[in-house]
């Protein structure tokens, strides 16, 4: 929650200040919402809590509209939220977290209703980038090295040409060496293989990747 109010706090000093100088407040809606997340997650068949990653908020008509010019990016950051929140708490998913701004002529202004559920979706995992960039993963093998066709081309002098490759593996994705010079390490540790878990972080030669299953 901490760095969820701290990047908020950078909005807030932006374009977007006027907009929270008073009504309704973003940090409000992210304890809200980590806190339905909390009452509605269930256990799963490994004994892993399911967290819920489809997350609605009602909103009057009043203050969507107030939020609507920055929409996009407290969506953003809510989501976020909802993924550290999870990592901190030891939750997993079933889908992807998605969040949803709706406007409620019932709701009245100042007031927020957050409706969660748990939607099972198809496998979803996604590469964090040093800049922060995100790539999303899919049904095929994802190669890591310094030429040209690989999907992710590092220009890192440590990286071998080709280095390890991300392969859709059960209901996620195994990270596998590929006989690298430097290796590949998870979290600090050398692997030839590693079955990826939310949060984890991958260091090819000098560059550390995040990993993202949702």
């Amino acid at each position: 929650m901490q760095k969820f109010e701290q990047r908020l706090e950078r909005m807030v000093e932006g374009s977007f200040g006027k907009a929270f100088r008073s009504g309704l407040q973003p940090v409000e809606l992210g304890r809200k919402v980590t806190r339905e997340v909390d009452a509605h997650r269930q256990t799963g068949v490994n004994g892993v809590p399911v967290a819920p990653n489809n997350i609605g908020v009602y909103l009057s008509p009043a203050d969507f509209d107030r939020f609507a010019s920055f929409a996009e990016p407290l969506v953003r950051e809510l989501s976020e939220l909802v993924r550290e929140h999870a990592r901190d708490e030891g939750y997993q998913f079933v889908g992807a977290v998605a969040v949803h701004l709706v406007p409620d002529d019932e709701i009245r202004e100042g007031d927020v209703d957050i409706a969660v559920e748990i939607t099972a979706g198809t496998r979803v995992g996604s590469l964090v980038l040093p800049d922060g960039r995100r790539l999303a993963l899919g049904e095929e093998s994802f190669t890591i090295g310094r030429l040209p066709d690989n999907d992710l081309v590092t220009a890192d002098s440590k990286t071998s040409r080709r280095h390890a490759e991300i392969r859709p593996s059960g209901n996620g994705y195994l990270l596998v060496d590929l006989q690298s010079t430097n290796g590949t390490r998870v979290n600090g540790t050398t692997v030839a293989e590693h079955l990826l878990a939310d949060g984890d972080h991958i260091t090819v030669g000098l560059t550390e990747f995040g990993f993202e299953a949702s």
